[in-house]
């Protein structure tokens, strides 16, 4: 990444301030492909990144696994600690055959010093289940592409389970599966379970346990991702057709949705508390929808370009003194106070106490949330917001003099990304990737087993119709949110708190595609294939200048 002199908005930042002090970049600490040179970008699965600590002896074992085109990397990661040792991956892995990596996740709950899950979704499919630290264990599921062809757009353990895990799909299907239960070589055949609207839910008509053990369709076009409430009692997922939609997961009933201004939702994340759902996607806008009040409550305008990822930071949301401000630009965090040692600066997580509604001398004490987003315009956003802030005046809100829908809105949908192409068209090579998938899948322990059996049909015919497919889904999306806009579902911007960002900072030349909180530093990853660490306030004592950035000892102006 370049440097930073803090001498014009498009120069990349090496650091940022906010109100408890100043994040700085550790360049040592990045990791990357072992030559750390840049990644070809073009057609491209996004860079995505997944953690896990193993408690040991000498404390917590933190590893990271991360995927760059047909690479995936799993190294002991060591943060602020140390620089990063790109030489001596735990395990590395390359797939071959057309058939690349497009996201992964770590089982938390059954990680130990000797033995970690990691299950890994593919572009035609199939998702793989290996050990990176023993190295001998190797499944694969959908191994035939029986169940779904599609690309595996996001894949998560259900938290606290040692078999189960979830698969979304580019086909708008969401998969529940089982690791112990055997591979079949026949398609599953379904019976309805349950369905209601825009949903319908499947099982296996078997006898004997298979995978799926359940089959969800979540409305049209693709499940782009879904998430967990901290509880694990809610799933929300977003997809194409511009939706959030919210289940039980245990009765599997939908109890909340919403929808985007133009285009589909791209990332979902839950406040640490569950009460709140922070949705991104093709609208260039961060929307926060309540779990409490089943409604939209507000929207932030900061991104030029499709939103890719929001995550809530539990580590430096608090408990507000009333009289205590909590917006504000950089400029604003300049005063002495903002000198004070970590200690005095209230620096806290979600505690059980500050996740009620929190009683102090008969009033209720407001809780400060913030959460981060990133997004194709290469910028990195932090936003803040309180209940007492969403539940001001609405009218309040109705005068706001802009009005005006956002970039990529329906009377915008050309609107270009950062590399000078239109996201609509991005959007369609998007769908299509997803459906050219290849049916050679091989990897350093898998060999060439599959063999295409349409390669007889025609191709142009075949790009023609599912162009046409495309073309109908896009422009059903297009009216959807055209009679949505004004509802409930989807209120208009000017009946809603507009959020502006604390800070809007662009951190990488290529579009950012992660974003994680932990407790000492912020992780972000680019298309580039760089995966960046952001030391926090006071978290890296005795910083040496190679560590921390440039020899930089200043914060930037903005």
């Amino acid at each position: 990444m370049a440097a930073s002199d803090g001498s014009g908005k498009d120069e990349v930042k090496t650091q940022f301030t906010t109100r408890e002090g100043l994040y700085k970049l550790m360049t040592l600490s990045e990791y990357s492909r072992p030559t750390r040179a840049p990644y070809n970008v073009q057609c491209c699965h996004p860079v995505k990144v997944s953690f896990v600590v193993v408690k040991d002896g000498s404390g917590s074992n933190e590893k990271i696994c991360f995927n760059v085109g047909r690479e995936l990397y799993f190294y002991l990661y060591k943060g602020v600690r140390k620089a990063a040792d790109l030489t001596k991956p735990i395990d590395k892995r390359t797939y071959k055959g057309g058939t690349l990596p497009t996201c992964h996740d770590l089982n938390q709950f059954t990680a130990s010093e000797n033995s970690v899950l990691l299950l890994i979704g593919f572009s035609a499919g199939q998702v793989q289940l290996i050990d990176p630290v023993t190295k001998d264990l190797s499944r694969i599921f959908n191994d035939e592409r029986l169940i779904d062809k599609t690309k595996v757009t996001c894949v998560k353990w259900v938290p606290g389970t040692e078999h189960m895990f979830l698969v979304g799909h580019a086909s708008g299907q969401l998969y529940v599966y089982n690791k112990e239960h055997p591979a079949f070589n026949t398609p599953p055949q379904y019976q309805t379970w349950k369905h209601g609207d825009d949903y319908a839910i499947y099982t296996c008509k078997t006898k004997s346990n298979r995978n799926p053990v359940f089959r969800w369709i979540v409305g049209e076009g693709s499940l782009n991702e879904f998430a967990f409430s901290p509880d694990v009692k809610y799933l929300a997922t977003v997809s194409q057709d511009g939706f959030l939609r919210i289940f039980n997961y245990d009765t599997m009933d939908l109890v909340g949705s919403m929808k985007s201004y133009f285009g589909g939702l791209q990332c979902v994340s839950w406040s640490p508390d569950s009460k709140y759902v922070v949705v991104g996607g093709e609208d260039d806008l961060v929307t926060v929808w309540s779990f409490v009040d089943k409604r939209v409550v507000a929207r932030g305008k900061g991104h030029k370009s499709w939103v890719t990822n929001v995550c809530f930071d539990p580590f430096t949301s608090e408990i507000l003194n009333h009289h205590e401000d909590f917006m504000g630009s950089e400029d604003d965090f300049t005063s002495p106070r903002d000198q004070r040692s970590p200690a005095t600066r209230r620096e806290r997580t979600f505690s059980n106490q500050s996740r009620n509604s929190i009683q102090s001398n008969g009033g209720i004490v407001p809780v400060l949330y913030r959460f981060g987003s990133v997004a194709q315009d290469t910028q990195l956003c932090l936003w803040e917001f309180t209940e007492d802030l969403l539940k001001q005046n609405q009218s309040l809100s109705r005068q706001r003099t802009n009005t005006q829908l956002p970039t990529g809105s329906i009377a915008q949908t050309n609107s270009l990304s950062p590399q000078g192409k239109s996201s609509s068209n991005t959007n369609t090579s998007h769908h299509s990737d997803s459906g050219s998938v290849h049916s050679r899948f091989s990897t350093l322990s898998l060999g060439d087993k599959h063999k295409d059996k349409s390669k007889k049909e025609s191709v142009s015919s075949k790009s023609g119709e599912k162009m046409n497919i495309l073309s109908k889904i896009h422009q059903k999306i297009i009216e959807d949110s055209a009679k949505a806009i004004g509802t409930p579902m989807c209120p208009r911007i000017d009946e809603l708190i507009i959020l502006e960002p604390l800070i809007t900072k662009k951190i990488a030349h290529e579009r950012v595609t992660s974003l994680m909180f932990k407790e000492d530093c912020i992780v972000t990853a680019c298309q580039e294939g760089f995966v960046s660490t952001w030391a926090r306030p006071g978290k890296v004592p005795n910083l040496t200048p190679d560590l921390m950035g440039r020899g930089d000892t200043q914060p930037e102006k903005s």
